[in-house]
């Protein structure tokens, strides 16, 4: 981004002073034109000016002379080759002067031979023309007091003005390859190349004031004959035609009119729309009507039958009868419901059909099912009788995984976190790293005026209003804030003179002084002088000039050798100076008005390096930085004034700090859920057994069994070396409560309600109890696991880390539950029985407190779903508008989820108290260009062959598709392609040196030598004779030569300044030849302001880069610093919908395994899990929750969770004896509702309400928001809608399983409940659920 120091003799480049000319003693008559044939008006050069070293021409009022000297007719010839040296006004001495300072826009105008044909053309008649008296008129002349000589001071200089226009418009274009700008940059003074005209070009050519113009020529444009004199009229070649009709046309980067017809640009994509409405809503809409009206009219037609859900009993009936039931078994010692077990019926089966044959797969999930509950029991029942054992060898495995932490690496760099190693963004990445160093590291200050006026200022224009950034005092204040930071670590090994970037430095330059150090400010138009700040003056007109002036001046042609480089020899670029200067809407193409800044930005640029061992000094200096910074801002900041401010380190540092600040509020979060789960797991039925039924113990014993899951997920891959990252610390044990916490909740309260049955011990009631519920445990907890140990199969490090560890951890949280937690239900069950406190289980209760064991203990909650809120659900109208509404929702969420934004602000990264947050809106605010992109081509091609060089270049003979003309060409749609300027080319500034005689040179060894080291020798570079390039040796020997000589006023074409970092090559040291390999072109991005911006400039670039493969023949890639944070979003949707796709699946398959090959239970569970996944895009969409890979993590985990919500319900329905589907939810909700809502929904509730209150965005965003909409969605799903939906639905029941849960209790001699996976409660909490159908 180090622009080139292009030095004086641009604009100079008015060559005109090639016409050294010389003095003579001036008379007014002499200068009057004779009425006869044209002759000369000087000849030959007779006085130096002391004060400048110019040559003056001497006053010759006579004819023409014959040229005899064979050199200058050779530079004659060379040059003005329609002039005759037969008959000229310019001596020998004259030509030679002509030919010296021709080497300078020669330099800069050969690449457009008409251009420079034209050019040459003025000057040539202008020196040499026998007919100079007919166009030319001596205005004033001096004469020299020693040798008593007139010499011209001063000059009319009459030209037609289409051929003025001819040539200015054959000129206009033409570029300079090394800055993307066009040479009117530098040749047309204050106006720049913007606001150029002929006669703005040419006065500033003939501007006394120009550096290297020996005299005052006033160019007058006339047409016809003027004053007595005939303006020059010659014939212009346009820029598009052939100067010789052999040598090619100037290229379509230099000439618009040689450019071929513009590509076609396809129309943006336009949202889908049907009559002008939002398409997705529409279809939507549509399905909502048509599918409620389907539904409600099934339910009017079939509301009869059984197979809709037909009542046998009314509520009121049933709670009788099985009251009835419940005091006949409890008569008997009868606790299970066996003695009342019933065939459960199929509402797609008629009575008759049960005495078939079952088919192979029902016999085998029927004997899956029944293995499962007998393993699980025999288990239970081996770890309550072993408590001590279990929970040892426990901890030994937990502390001996938990020894792999001190292992552990997490992964800080957003690098490594987002971008996969095998990205394309992180290999570009790290080729442009390692060839041709990282991208420069930069310190800013945004800098905003506030509390100030605009400035007015009269001038000769008129009165120019400039925004309030242009205040004196407050430019003042500017200029000491930026010496405080330069002086920043004076004296120490990191101050700012070595680390920072200085292009200019001479080769083996040991020190750095600060000024040579690369700084984008306003003050460098003033090199940092107050002296020069302050200067004032009058204008040809009697208006006062001051700093004012000088500003547009600078911005108008940044390369001002005179007055507008900064101190570092190199321009300031005012897009980057400047801010707040364009509107909303306008982009600085073509609204570079910079005089309406509000802001002022300070751009410190820093050397970044491959080897991060190199960056220490840098890191320490951007420390002081940051803090200097907030304390200014706190203690001496003006009041006219808002600061916002960054250091390359910042982000990393605050997103460390971030994590730090918000451990806090994990810990309370997570704090009020260990209190929730330890104070709810027990029931108290009386106040003096309230420390005896208390669960407190119990409860910190399932929490800490969660952490240690986490504790041995984490250990096992730190043993194997996978790095974590701080998502995996902030979310996994969020992830692994959850579903710990539910299996918790079910377990205990499971056994709480299933009364111990006579001559049971303690451990044989614990191990029927996990027989019972072990296998829905297993079910959600393979199946969240499979779910997420697929999900890493994705290629973003942050995801596949997250979904490794949360696999893991949820594996060792089932195994650690199993085993155990049963353990520690064995010793509390042992307390509570033996009459012992919680906690304080050394002290024992009285004898009056003894517990009471006859009875089931049902609890509050229970009550509430089993007396009032299932009854109230099950009822017809209820679930017929519980349907139609979650249709409805999900319609709603179907219908803008498409609309979700995609990427991730940056101001969302940091904390709300972040200085960089600050940064990041003002960023956004101000900035007025867009962050640099590089087009890499990578080693391939041979740069010394002609017809490779054609590929890249875009001067003469240059393909009119190669590289850098398709750059340029793109960079005229910056709407489609995001590129705002032509690019850079090494390629064309290269053959340009190498053409000027005063810029490769060579010492006594051969070797090189800078070009203003007047004691080296200049190198004689051939070339050849059709396409005027180097030869293939030449251009090999001089290449290195180029890419280390810096700019000059002599040479403002070397090239170390501008590319010394951006080609590679390779020099062999025996035939001292270069061979060049990668190297870079570089160019800019439009104004980037949002996440979109920033993926589709990428996108674009991406494109254009692959069509430039496509035409060279070696690979081109783009690279610009934030290509590899937004990659992922190129392909966002396509990579969430995998995501979530293989994690359903991997839930469907392992719920059919687990559930007895049970396909429509299956399928529940995943109609369910995709309802709450499209809803939760509905939510992200409303409440502004952008998909990007956090919330893509937070979905991954949604699917998982969401299986809590539906498996244990899912999976009680299908197992339920009840004989119609109504009854059959009834049951299932009772017995799994209350366990679910006080397990995982309760518990999670209270710990995400916290999140809310974290100085993290991305927790309040990403984490709160989502975290309360799973939890909430998913509570809603599977407690509201997934009962109704299998009270309409249903899931079958097969004889086979029904004779296999019977036969497995005659073996076992023992009655169990119908259902493995339930709470065994009375017979009335079976049957006392049925609903009244009104």
């Amino acid at each position: 981004m180090i622009f080139e120091k292009i030095s004086c003799s641009f604009g100079l480049l008015l060559i005109l002073c090639m016409i050294n000319k010389v003095p003579a003693a001036t008379s007014n008559d002499s200068g009057r034109r004779k009425e006869v044939e044209g002759h000369c008006i000087w000849y030959g050069q007779c006085y130096e000016d002391p004060d400048d070293g110019m040559m003056k021409n001497c006053f010759y009022n006579g004819t023409a002379k014959a040229l005899q000297d064979e050199s200058a007719i050779a530079i004659l010839k060379k040059r003005c080759p329609d002039l005759s040296p037969d008959a000229v006004c310019c001596a020998v001495d004259q030509l030679k002067s002509f030919e010296a300072n021709m080497a300078l826009p020669q330099t800069l105008l050969s690449r457009c031979p008409s251009c420079m044909n034209n050019f040459l053309k003025t000057v040539c008649h202008m020196t040499c023309s026998p007919q100079q008296s007919k166009f030319l008129g001596v205005k004033q002349t001096e004469k020299d007091p020693k040798t008593n000589e007139t010499y011209i001071t001063e000059i009319d200089y009459y030209m037609e003005n289409s051929f003025m226009e001819s040539t200015f418009n054959s000129c206009k274009q033409v570029s300079v390859p090394s800055t993307g700008g066009k040479v009117l940059d530098l040749m047309c003074g204050d106006w720049g190349s913007a606001k150029c005209s002929p006669l703005r070009w040419f006065t500033y050519l003939g501007d006394k004031d120009t550096p290297m113009v020996p005299f005052q020529i006033n160019y007058i444009n006339s047409t016809g004959r003027i004053n007595g004199f005939d303006p020059l009229n010659l014939t212009s070649v346009p820029c598009n035609k052939s100067v010789d009709g052999i040598s090619p046309a100037c290229s379509c980067v230099d000439c618009e009119e040689s450019c071929p017809a513009p590509p076609y640009v396809p129309s943006p994509v336009q949202p889908f729309k049907i009559f002008g409405l939002d398409g997705y809503a529409v279809v939507m809409t549509v399905i909502f009507v048509v599918g409620s009206a389907i539904f409600l009219i099934s339910v009017l037609l079939f509301s009869g039958r059984n197979n809709i859900g037909r009542n046998t009993y009314t509520y009121e009936r049933e709670l009788f009868e099985t009251s009835a039931e419940m005091n006949v078994a409890e008569r008997q010692g009868m606790t299970s419901e066996q003695a009342h077990e019933m065939e459960t019926h199929s509402i797609n089966k008629s009575p008759e059909d049960y005495e078939k044959v079952s088919s192979f797969i029902e016999k085998l999930g029927a004997n899956t099912d029944t293995f499962l509950q007998f393993i699980f029991e025999k288990w239970g029942t081996f770890c309550a009788e072993r408590p001590w054992l279990v929970l040892f060898l426990g901890a030994c495995l937990v502390i001996g995984l938990g020894h792999g932490i001190k292992y552990l690496k997490i992964t800080t760099d957003p690098v490594q976190v987002w971008a996969s190693p095998t990205s394309r963004s992180r290999i570009e990445r790290e080729f442009f790293d390692s060839h041709f160093e990282p991208f420069y590291r930069t310190e800013q200050v945004i800098i905003r005026a506030v509390n100030l006026t605009n400035v007015y200022h009269n001038t000769s224009d008129g009165i120019l209003v400039f925004g309030p950034a242009f205040n004196d005092f407050f430019l003042k204040s500017v200029l000491d804030l930026q010496e405080q930071i330069q002086s920043l670590g004076l004296g120490t090994s990191h101050s700012f003179d070595k680390i920072c970037f200085a292009p200019l430095r001479k080769e083996n330059q040991k020190s750095t002084d600060v000024s040579e150090c690369v700084v984008q400010s306003i003050w460098g138009y003033y090199q940092n002088s107050l002296e020069i700040f302050e200067e004032e003056g009058t204008d040809p007109l009697g208006f006062k000039t001051n700093y004012l002036d000088r500003f547009v001046k600078c911005v108008g042609n940044p390369y001002d050798p005179l007055d507008c480089l900064a101190p570092y020899g190199g321009p300031v670029d005012p897009a980057i100076a400047m801010g707040g200067f364009l509107k909303k809407g306008e982009n600085l193409a073509k609204h570079p008005d910079y005089k309406n800044a509000t802001t002022v930005i300070l751009t410190f640029i820093v050397n970044n390096y491959h080897n991060k061992s190199l960056l220490t000094p840098a890191m320490e200096w951007e420390k002081e930085f940051v803090d200097f910074m907030k304390n200014w801002t706190g203690t001496q900041k003006p009041f006219y004034m808002d600061i916002a401010f960054t250091s390359e380190r910042s982000i990393e540092d605050e997103l460390d700090r971030e994590s730090r600040s918000d451990v806090v509020t994990i810990l309370i979060s997570y704090m009020i859920m260990f209190a929730y789960i330890a104070i709810s797991l027990g029931q108290v039925n009386k106040c003096s057994r309230l420390l005896i039924d208390s669960k407190i113990t119990l409860g910190l014993g399932g929490v800490l069994i969660v952490l240690a899951s986490v504790i041995s997920s984490v250990g096992l891959f730190a043993f194997i070396g996978t790095p974590a990252t701080l998502i995996i610390i902030e979310v996994i044990p969020f992830l692994v409560l959850a579903v710990g916490v539910d299996n918790i909740f079910i377990l205990v309260q499971t056994h709480q309600r299933d009364m111990k049955k006579p001559n049971e011990s303690h451990a044989q009631h614990i191990g029927r109890t996990l027989g019972q519920v072990g296998p829905s445990m297993l079910l959600t907890s393979v199946s969240e696991s499979c779910c997420f140990f697929l999900g890493s199969l994705s290629d973003m490090p942050a995801v596949r880390a997250f979904a490794l560890y949360a696999g893991m951890a949820l594996l060792f949280d089932f195994f650690l539950q199993i085993t155990c937690f049963v353990s520690l239900m064995a010793l509390d069950i042992a307390r509570q029985s033996s009459n012992r406190f919680d906690v304080f289980c050394f002290i024992r209760g009285s004898k009056k407190n003894e517990p009471n064991v006859s009875n089931s203990q049902e609890g509050l909650l229970y009550s509430f779903f089993k007396y009032v809120y299932v009854p109230a659900l099950m009822t017809k109208p209820v679930r017929c508008a519980v349907m139609i509404v979650f249709f409805g929702w999900l319609c709603s969420s179907a219908a803008v989820s498409p609309h979700i934004e995609i990427g991730l602000d940056q101001e969302l990264s940091m904390p709300e108290d972040s200085f960089v947050l600050k940064y990041f809106k003002s960023l956004k605010d101000y900035l007025s260009i867009g962050p640099p992109v590089y087009f890499v081509a990578k080693g391939g091609l041979n740069y010394s062959d002609v017809n490779d060089q054609n590929l890249i270049c875009t001067g003469r003979y240059c393909r009119s598709d190669s590289l850098v003309a398709q750059l340029y060409g793109a960079s005229k749609v910056p709407e489609v392609t995001y590129i705002a300027r032509p690019a850079s080319s090494w390629v064309d500034d290269f053959f340009d040196w190498a053409e000027s005689p005063s810029c490769c040179k060579y010492d006594s060894n051969h070797s090189f030598c800078p070009n203003d080291d007047s004691d080296c020798d200049s190198c004689n570079i051939r070339f050849d004779s059709k396409q005027h390039r180097p030869i293939p040796d030449d251009f090999s020997r001089y290449v290195s030569f180029f890419l280390r000589d810096n700019p000059t006023t002599t040479c403002p074409k070397g090239g170390h300044a501008a590319y010394g970092q951006g080609v590679t090559y390779q020099t062999n040291k025996t035939t001292n030849m270069s061979t060049v390999g990668a190297s870079y072109f570089m160019t800019y991005h439009t104004i980037l302001k949002t996440s979109e911006d920033y993926y589709e400039s990428m996108r674009a670039a991406r494109e254009v880069a692959a069509n430039l493969t496509k035409t060279i023949g070696v690979e081109v890639f783009p690279y610009s610093v934030f290509y590899v944070f937004y990659e992922q979003y190129l392909t966002m949707w396509p990579d969430t919908l995998f995501s979530l796709g293989v994690s359903v699946m991997a839930i469907f398959v392992v719920t059919f395994l687990l559930m007895g090959l049970d396909i429509f239970s299956s399928i529940v569970v995943i109609i369910t899990i995709i309802m709450i996944i499209i809803n939760l895009g509905g939510l992200m969409y409303w409440w502004h929750i952008t998909l990007n890979a956090v919330s893509l993590v937070n979905l991954v985990m949604a699917v998982g969770i969401s299986v809590e919500f539906c498996s244990h319900l899912v999976h009680s329905f299908s197992m339920s004896v009840k004989p119609t589907r109504v009854e059959r939810a009834a049951d299932a909700l009772t017995k799994m509702g209350s366990s679910i809502f006080s397990g995982i929904t309760l518990t999670k509730f209270g710990g995400i309400i916290v999140l809310f209150f974290a100085k993290s965005q991305i927790f309040q965003v990403f984490y709160f928001r989502m975290y309360l909409g799973i939890v909430l969605f998913g509570a809603a799903h599977g407690l509201i809608f997934l009962p109704v939906l299998l009270s309409f639905i249903g899931v079958m029941q097969t004889r086979s399983r029904s004779i296999k849960r019977q036969t497995h209790s005659d073996d076992t001699a023992e009655p169990t409940m119908a259902s493995p996976l339930l709470p065994s409660t009375s017979r009335h909490s079976y049957n006392a659920i049925t609903p009244a159908l009104v």
